[in-house]
């Protein structure tokens, strides 16, 4: 595969050898990518990946995608010391785990050769083409084959079973007549065409997967179908860089499964058996595909090892897993499935020190697969079976180039691990290891977040004779759950209260600080008994001043509990509710005032409003309200029946229900209930 640098990726210009389908995900590869050919441009230097494991040890997102056997090469390619583009070769399953010097010193002259065409080339070559260009690979010893057809079809004929020839793209090249004959169709009908395309029965994962092993490895490969309704037939693929020829011969079940019926006897070659009693490879696949999405939408550590136990154990026919992350040199148990609390903590805050697998495995950065506790017991003399378990992989958990914690995989029965599944494994390991680390990252923050949250807003509210009060705060379920709303409750005198509820633009640490700073502001000139116009323009002369080019809306009250009377402006914020002693609820609305820090003079206007013992006034913020599709006047109605239906005697579960019925939080939530009570005299305690 050729690769051309452009300004935003690296784009594929020219490739050979498997068919454009299969390398479509690497069509353009961004350079800060975790792949081969965009590390070895970022770098600057030859890329050797030496196998199935080693490409899921480094690169788990391709493995997962291509789990075949080969080895790759990537270099740069360069002209004068400028990187033009790069380039990417594969080897059969058979290569080597090491790069000879003479291939080694091969790519260094085509990449020299390479960049002086790319340099030299017309600019309108060296556009993001629409599709790569395909060029079809030599036959392997053509030119020795005798030129006599007869010969040939005869030779073909002799062989037991039918024969086929596909493309490099899969498509029917020739096909004998016995082999038509076992397939079930007229020979015209298969030239051209695709295997899983023209014989419905052959549409399944396992036969394109069985077709892609063959072109990606160029090794042998095997596997049985049923022709419906009773016909088994086997297969057997030899494929060369300009296609596969197939062998196809009728075959039973128990042929398949029996000791001496394997279809590739030789020695040194990986028999091809079917797969274990259990999920089959489109589930496999399904389950594996859908553990790579859910995995980045997962937030909390918790997250990942719920999905990773949902996806995992299943597609994988396991009975049991455990997740551990390192923490100050130990092995914490961050969470299993399968296994017993009381089990699992035996293993957890284990040193890593500890001669066991997983500590092992995490301290070596190398997988371990155990087909037997017998297997076990070689490599731990000192271990105890204590689970019923048969079989076992333990897997490092990789992350930026580190091991942060192991994977436990139990199964009930004993299991062999070839290489292929192997590789998966640790390429899923990998996955999980990178959701764990970015998961780990999202805790901290969001637990930062919090505390954050709690010092910016009042940390017990003041206790005032002759009212009673409750208030809440819920974060939004996204981001790191904080955010600009706020609330405060503050004591003038004897016989005066202010109260005031606000949110500032964002939901980031900057919107949080700045509601600091505007709560605080609010604070300070009302207990210089600023008038409340004076607050409100006080506090957006500040927010102008800042320069933090946010916006705030706030409700600001004034009450006096002696008159029993209350003032109440508004700075582009939600309308106030009033809940009157009989149960009827009013829509307090403020002459509209500008949002804090958006015109420097700005005035704004109060209402009085009568607040008799047993009023309760409700404030909050938008996020109690706000659906999509919903009309904000229609929304504050809503609540406003609620609240007509709340009983006012007990606030915290009157705000607990208004919280309880407000939509799924999107947004933050602030929410200042203010009871008005019948003794002045009664205190209440302070309220967090």
């Amino acid at each position: 595969m050729l690769y051309v640098l452009l300004p935003d990726a690296l784009w594929l210009l020219v490739m050979t050898g498997a068919p454009r389908e299969m390398v479509i995900p690497w069509t353009r590869v961004g350079l800060s990518e975790q792949t081969p050919v965009a590390d070895a441009v970022r770098e600057d230097g030859l890329v050797w990946v030496a196998g199935m494991e080693d490409m899921a040890h480094r690169y788990p997102r391709t493995s997962l995608v291509l789990p075949y056997a080969f080895t790759l090469a990537a270099a740069p390619i360069r002209d004068s010391g400028v990187i033009l583009g790069g380039l990417v070769l594969l080897w059969p399953g058979s290569h080597s785990p090491q790069l000879s010097d003479s291939e080694r010193q091969a790519i260094d002259v085509g990449c020299r050769r390479l960049g002086r065409l790319l340099q030299h080339a017309d600019e309108g070559d060296l556009r993001p083409p629409e599709e790569p260009r395909m060029l079809q690979p030599p036959s392997r010893g053509a030119r020795h084959l005798p030129a006599d057809a007869k010969e040939l079809a005869a030779f073909i004929a002799r062989l037991p079973g039918g024969a086929c020839a596909l493309d490099v793209n899969g498509r029917f090249t020739l096909v004998t007549p016995e082999a038509a004959d076992l397939l079930g169709v007229d020979p015209a009908g298969l030239l051209g065409a695709l295997a899983w395309e023209a014989l419905p029965w052959m549409d399944v994962p396992e036969v394109e997967d069985r077709y892609r092993a063959a072109v990606v490895s160029e090794q042998p490969v095997a596997f049985t179908a049923l022709r419906p309704p009773d016909s088994w037939l086997s297969f057997e693929l030899y494929p060369d860089p300009s296609g596969i020829s197939v062998r196809v011969a009728p075959t039973a079940p128990s042929d398949w499964l029996s000791p001496g019926g394997p279809l590739f006897p030789s020695a040194g070659r990986e028999v091809a058996e079917p797969a274990a009693a259990g999920p089959g490879r489109a589930s496999t696949l399904y389950h594996l595909m859908h553990l790579a999405a859910t995995l980045t939408e997962a937030v909390g550590v918790q997250d990942v090892v719920a999905q990773a136990a949902d996806q995992l154990m299943p597609a994988l026919g396991a009975s049991a897993m455990a997740l551990m992350a390192v923490e100050d040199g130990r092995l914490r148990m961050l969470g299993h499935r399968g296994y017993s609390s009381t089990l699992m903590d035996r293993f957890d805050n284990l040193p890593l020190t500890t001669d066991t697998p997983a500590a092992r495995v995490t301290a070596n950065c190398a997988a371990q697969f155990f087909n037997s506790f017998e297997d076990l017991r070689l490599t731990y003399s000192d271990a105890v079976h204590m689970d019923d378990k048969a079989s076992w992989a333990f897997l490092p958990l990789l992350a930026s180039g580190r091991a942060i914690g192991s994977l436990v995989l139990a199964f009930d029965r004993p299991r062999h691990f070839p290489p292929a599944e192997r590789a998966v494994l640790t390429s899923l390991a990998g996955l999980v290891g990178q959701a764990i680390e970015r998961a780990r990252l999202y805790d901290t923050q969001h637990a930062v977040a919090r505390q954050l949250q709690a010092a910016l807003l009042p940390r017990h509210l003041p206790t005032v004779p002759g009212l009673q009060v409750a208030a809440r705060y819920r974060p939004a379920d996204r981001g790191v759950e904080v955010g600009g709303d706020f609330y405060d409750l503050i004591r003038l005198d004897d016989t005066t209260v202010a109260a005031v509820i606000g949110d500032v633009e964002g939901h980031d640490i900057d919107a949080a600080a700045l509601m600091g700073q505007v709560r605080t502001a609010m604070h300070g000139y009302a207990t210089v008994e600023a008038s409340l116009d004076d607050v409100l323009a006080r506090t957006n002369r500040l927010l102008i001043d800042l320069d933090a080019d946010r916006f705030a809306s706030c409700l600001y009250v004034h009450l006096d509990l002696a008159d029993q009377t209350a003032f109440l402006a508004s700075a582009g914020h939600p309308p106030a509710l009033l809940r009157h002693p009989d149960g009827r609820t009013e829509v307090l609305r403020p002459p509209p005032g500008l949002l804090l820090g958006i015109e420097n003079q700005t005035h704004y206007l109060a209402i009085e409003f009568p607040m008799p013992p047993g009023c309760v006034l409700v404030l909050y913020t938008d996020g109690l309200i706000e659906q999509p599709g919903v009309d904000p006047d229609d929304a504050t109605t809503t609540l406003a029946t609620l609240v007509t239906h709340t009983d006012p005697s007990d606030l915290d579960a009157m705000a607990d229900t208004l919280i309880r019925h407000s939509p799924e939080p999107h947004d933050d939530v602030a929410l200042l209930l203010i009871r008005s009570t019948q003794t002045p005299n009664d205190q209440m305690g302070s309220v967090s």
